[in-house]
């Protein structure tokens, strides 16, 4: 049975870029925290497409995924998950948010009724973080989390992923550890990874499970991306080495279209492009700065984007012609 759902999850994972390139042109949409917006780049080619989402509001851009709904979901710094419409990237609204979420990273949808899961990072101020929140994956409601008293020791929680089990597997980043939560109970499982036999793990930021089942993560501080059994949580080595093609703070993971594995390189502004049965590298699929990319985070891959939204000019828009003319609108513009 086991086997079944293990290599159900793996072929959803792995096989949903060969999925999505069958119906379509394949972007890679790129949380770009220094600019507040979401970059959307040709999955194969790497060439910069234009600027997907930004405003609404979004401050140094996080978690990124596309919804059930196919509208993309990014997580910001003031303490949302904004939502954007999929094809134009024009805002929806904030679509979670309260009940404690702080500094929210990792982004899943999953467990059952396909709900929202966000990791709650470290409180500047007061309580509120190192947690698990659920939100109704439809409404945005809030439905309920895993608090600190019962998470088995999380601490600033960044990358969120489902894997083969369908136990969702949380970062616990500045421990440098990997937990596991059932989604049916809220309830801790187990630390899938324990930092003392991690392979020197330092802050982790995102996990992707590949097409071999293993667990894939990346260890921001020391710049490398490293390989774990998917079973058993077993350390296997360093599978992307320290700063390989340039690789510098390891941040968001993802498959390309190609099958590859894509890395952020943070602080070099890149995403960087690796061979998935040898981790050697590859080339830049998106080049330093390219687009303006700057302090690149988590990353997904979706259908490539329609055409970007046209706002309606004042003079059309309702309720915003006064008594005496026209009223001005002001347009925040971020990126």
């Amino acid at each position: 049975m086991f086997g079944r759902i293990r290599m159900a999850v793996i072929v959803a994972a792995v096989g949903a870029t060969a999925a999505l390139a069958a119906a379509g042109p394949v972007s890679l949409y790129v949380s770009s925290g220094n600019t507040g917006s979401v970059l959307a780049y040709d999955a194969t080619t790497g060439a910069f497409q234009r600027t997907f989402a930004s405003g609404g509001g979004l401050v140094e851009p996080e978690g990124i995924a596309f919804g059930p709904d196919g509208n993309l979901y990014v997580s910001s710094r003031s303490n949302q998950v904004l939502r954007y419409d999929g094809k134009t990237g024009a805002f929806r609204g904030a679509f979670a948010g309260g009940h404690g979420l702080t500094d929210p990273a990792g982004i899943a949808f999953g467990g059952p009724g396909n709900d929202l899961f966000v990791g709650s990072g470290v409180p500047d101020v007061g309580s509120g973080g190192n947690q698990v929140l659920r939100f109704d994956g439809r409404t945005g409601a809030f439905k309920a989390f895993v608090d600190p008293a019962n998470a088995g020791g999380l601490v600033d929680p960044e990358g969120l992923r489902f894997g083969p089990d369908g136990l969702l597997y949380v970062l616990s980043s500045d421990a440098g550890e990997v937990l596991r939560y059932d989604p049916a109970t809220n309830a801790f499982k187990d630390k899938f990874v324990a930092h003392a036999a991690s392979g020197n793990l330092l802050d982790p930021t995102d996990l992707v499970f590949g097409a071999d089942g293993d667990l894939y993560v990346s260890s921001a501080e020391t710049s490398e991306v490293k390989r774990y059994d998917g079973r058993t949580g077993a350390f296997k080595g360093n599978f992307i080495a320290a700063g390989a093609g340039g690789l510098n703070e390891a941040e968001g993971l993802a498959f390309g279209a190609n099958g590859n594995l894509l890395v952020a390189s943070e602080l070099g502004n890149a995403v960087l492009e690796y061979d998935a049965a040898t981790g050697t590298f590859a080339r830049a699929l998106v080049t330093a700065g390219s687009g303006g990319i700057a302090e690149p985070t988590f990353m997904t891959v979706g259908p490539s984007p329609g055409p970007a939204a046209i706002p309606l000019p004042p003079a059309v828009v309702p309720g915003l012609l006064g008594l005496g003319g026209l009223i001005g609108l002001t347009r925040r513009r971020r990126g």
